[in-house]
């Protein structure tokens, strides 16, 4: 089903909006607007200009009702994933225009009282993305996946491990290989229309939760899989899920996502780690299950400038001795070229 969207972003599609600006860049669903009163009388490209959309930004859901939309997509992943109280005005706005609402929040939007009785008198779907399907334990049968498993790890949240995925994927079909993109989060969910997203399921299933999706990739018979990854390994709040995805996704390769001008973990005191660090401690924690290395390094130079960009990617091979670039500013051909001929099936410890 092709939705159009509207998107709720108030006060944070420019800053902290990556589901909005995620769903625009790579969704297949159309954006007809976003709301957020700050921007409104604008067009995405004025206030965000990399992602090359025209849609008008409008100051609410009845202005942005002249552009027919079919659904409203809740924009942002606030810290801890609940609604802020003062959308729920626009939510019920949306659900009296009979628009379906598409959320990722960790707030099940269709368990609130008020939002579920407002959908069943107008027949809206509410579809919270996040909600898991019940999963098994892991199992080990992610062991015998033919084809090569690529992992996205990072140096902390919203660094571009899902963006920098989803290029390589289509790096890899420009070049013949036919890659499969493995959502595990709420975006590339809406993205690609299936998946999990690992940090609902509980801890004890969500191996196995990340297992089942590479399995079902599989089934395709693709010659790439390519697993978004989550969170950052040393994060005080989100490294289980991290984790999570490294084990169950038994991935036979690792590709580095940092932003090089992060120095502490988004809200926490915790100091981001350099790339060495990062290579070291990710591969010492699959060496004793299943051994995977690091191919290459993908950074995000979004805030640096040109000859800043060209400073840090240097400084990335220099230090580590691995391709690295950034696929936004330049493209993912290059990178992706560079880090193919490293995709090996490896064997489990177990094993």
């Amino acid at each position: 089903m092709k939705r159009r969207y509207a998107i709720l972003a108030p006060g944070q599609f420019a800053d902290n909006a990556k589901t909005a600006h995620g769903v625009i860049a790579y969704g297949t669903d159309e954006t007809v607007a976003v709301i957020d009163p700050e921007h409104a009388g604008k067009r995405v490209r004025d206030v965000l200009p990399y992602l090359q959309n025209d849609a008008p930004i409008v100051a609410d859901v009845a202005e942005a009702l002249q552009y027919q939309p079919t659904a409203l997509l809740i924009g942002t992943a606030p810290r801890g994933g609940a609604l802020p109280a003062d959308w729920r005005a626009e939510i019920l706005a949306a659900i009296a225009a009979k628009l379906e609402i598409v959320s990722g929040l960790h707030d099940m939007l269709r368990e609130d009282q008020e939002f579920k009785f407002a959908a069943q008198r107008t027949g809206v779907r509410i579809w919270d993305v996040r909600e898991p399907p019940e999963t098994p334990l892991f199992s080990g049968a992610v062991y015998h996946v033919t084809a090569p498993t690529l992992l996205l790890v990072g140096n902390d949240c919203s660094v571009g491990k899902m963006t920098v995925a989803l290029e390589l994927c289509a790096a890899a079909q420009r070049a013949g290989t036919r890659a499969s993109f493995v959502p595990t989060g709420q975006t590339g969910i809406m993205i690609a229309g299936w998946g999990i997203s690992i940090d609902r399921v509980i801890a004890d299933f969500a191996p196995g939760a990340t297992e089942s999706l590479v399995l079902y990739a599989a089934q395709s018979q693709p010659d790439l899989i390519v697993v978004e990854g989550q969170g950052a390994i040393n994060h005080p709040a989100y490294a289980p899920v991290t984790l999570a995805l490294m084990y169950g996704a038994a991935p036979d390769a690792l590709v580095l996502v940092c932003d090089p001008t992060r120095e502490r973990i988004g809200g926490y005191d915790t100091p981001t780690l350099g790339y060495r660090e990062l290579i070291r401690l990710h591969e010492a924690l699959l060496a004793t299950v299943k051994p995977a290395r690091t191919i290459g390094i993908a950074l995000n130079t979004r805030n640096l400038s040109d000859a800043q960009a060209r400073n840090e990617i240097e400084r990335a091979r220099s230090e580590t001795g691995l391709p690295a670039d950034d696929v936004v500013r330049h493209g993912p051909d290059a990178l992706y070229a560079a880090i193919a001929p490293q995709f090996h099936k490896g064997a489990p410890c177990a094993v």
